[in-house]
């Protein structure tokens, strides 16, 4: 029987946002173009146990409202969780949230982004890296990817390739091992996701000098979130590909 692909939920979109077009593994699992029946959602932020890493084929962490520097207790059982996948050579990919948290399991640094909120659509400039990368090589030059976050990987772990950067954001992807990956950027999210996290957070923008009308008028689909989450799950399938 075929393992299962463990999204590891650790947190909720927005209410409204939820009730209409349902939560972050919804969107990753649509997104993936795979059935729902290949997936198994672990709700870590309510402290549902997750499995051995041995019984599941890969894991794919969602982003989530909560602070990675907030150390709560689910958060830091999951991280190191997440260590020992890498060290076992699971295929991982973590999202916002996900990607913080992946870089603080392996010995990264977190905290918020010194540059302020990254929200809206914005170019993810690849690394001359990225181009011999076995996730990243497939990504067309100069993508557009969806971003909504406070906090950033201001360190990435020790061994770790970097991958992306944004205007914003220094570390908007990275590998390590040849088997995990992070990225800042919502691969899940499409402009009508993105534009409801503005909305959210027009206040907050105002704050730091942003123009949330401009970022609501920029925000434009991408093939930037298929191609990665496609990418991903054929990397599983062929985990010694590269």
């Amino acid at each position: 029987m075929t393992k299962p692909i463990l999204i590891m939920k650790t947190g909720s979109s927005l209410p409204d946002l939820v009730a209409r077009r349902g939560d972050f593994e919804d969107w990753i699992i649509n997104g993936s173009g795979q059935p729902p029946s290949r997936f198994m959602v672990v709700d870590v932020e309510k402290s549902q146990s997750l499995p051995a890493v041995t019984e599941v084929e890969a894991v794919i962490i969602t982003g989530s409202h909560a602070m990675v520097t907030d150390h709560e207790a689910w958060s830091e059982k999951a991280a190191q969780w997440l260590a020992e996948a890498v060290r076992c050579n699971l295929p991982v990919l973590g999202i916002c949230y996900g990607h913080q948290l992946l870089a603080y399991a392996l010995g990264g640094e977190v905290a918020y982004n010194p540059n302020g909120r990254e929200y809206g659509s914005t170019e993810i400039r690849l690394s001359h890296k990225a181009r011999a990368d076995r996730l990243f090589k497939v990504i067309t030059p100069h993508p557009t990817g969806f971003v909504s976050h406070a906090q950033t990987v201001l360190r990435l772990p020790e061994h770790a390739v970097h991958l992306a950067f944004s205007e914003k954001d220094t570390n908007q992807a990275f590998c390590f091992n040849h088997t995990a990956w992070g990225v800042q950027f919502h691969p899940e999210f499409d402009a009508d996701i993105t534009r409801s996290y503005i909305e959210s957070s027009r206040e907050a923008l105002k704050n730091e000098g942003g123009d949330p009308d401009l970022l609501l008028a920029g925000c434009q689909d991408t093939p930037l979130g298929a191609q990665v989450l496609h990418r991903f799950i054929e990397i599983i399938g062929h985990p010694d590909a590269l």
